[in-house]
């Protein structure tokens, strides 16, 4: 991971345009290709104010440097940083990721689940638990009833950062041409509504599901359609 902070303006363009005029920030850029824009001061001190997610194309002019071009690999969007002063620049190596434990409720969602796929989808069949992608492991990795890939991501609760978890996953995963239509789905005990609208946006598909169902222990519900 490379870390600068710098006195710098900040340009993107892609979906809009906005523009961060000169000030102090910290500049990220993971060893995936993410890049993030940071400031010390306000909602940016837990959120950065402005990013993009790997896979990207990054290019550092001068040493020290005076400007850095990220850009998708595919697509528009573009980040420009025109750096009037370096004050920090150093690089770490991090290392190898450990991989985010899950809850015992998520645990045995994915057991559960990997036992049973269809709960997900009809004539879903489970292929692989633990997929992997550069950036961490999808939860089940599945075929529908048409042969095609469909990647599950299992939460407790479905929020927005689920949906863009795996968002971040399909990316990669459809990096791979025999794998470029694969599907996602999103399975939680339950779905927050701003989830399922963000899902619906990005094509994602949200089950909710009853750990009790699932264990057997309690029937599941009936509807009747008249």
């Amino acid at each position: 991971m490379r870390l600068i902070v710098a006195r710098c303006e900040v340009a993107y363009a892609g979906r809009l345009a906005t523009r961060l005029p000169m000030g102090e920030r910290l500049l990220m850029i993971k060893a995936d290709g993410t890049f993030m824009v940071w400031s010390d001061g306000g909602g940016s001190a837990v959120k950065p104010q402005n990013w993009m997610t790997a896979p990207t194309v990054i290019d550092v002019a001068g040493d020290p440097p005076t400007r850095i071009e990220v850009r998708k690999h595919k697509g528009d969007e573009r980040i420009e940083i025109a750096i009037d002063e370096v004050l920090l620049d150093m690089t770490h190596d991090m290392g190898e990721a450990a991989g985010l434990e899950k809850d015992g409720v998520e645990r045995d969602l994915q057991e559960l689940l990997a036992q049973a796929p269809q709960r997900c989808g009809e004539g879903f069949r489970l292929v692989r638990r633990e997929w992997p992608t550069d950036i961490g492991p999808v939860d089940l990795m599945c075929r529908d009833g048409g042969d095609g890939w469909v990647a599950i991501e299992i939460k407790r609760v479905g929020t927005i950062d689920a949906v863009e978890q795996l968002s971040r996953y399909l990316e990669r995963i459809r990096l791979d041409p025999a794998m470029s239509d694969c599907r996602g789905v999103l399975a939680a005990q339950q779905i927050k509504p701003q989830a399922t609208v963000l899902a619906a946006a990005r094509g994602i598909a949200c089950v909710e599901v009853d750990l009790a169902v699932l264990r057997g222990e309690r029937e599941p519900e009936l509807t009747l359609f008249g």
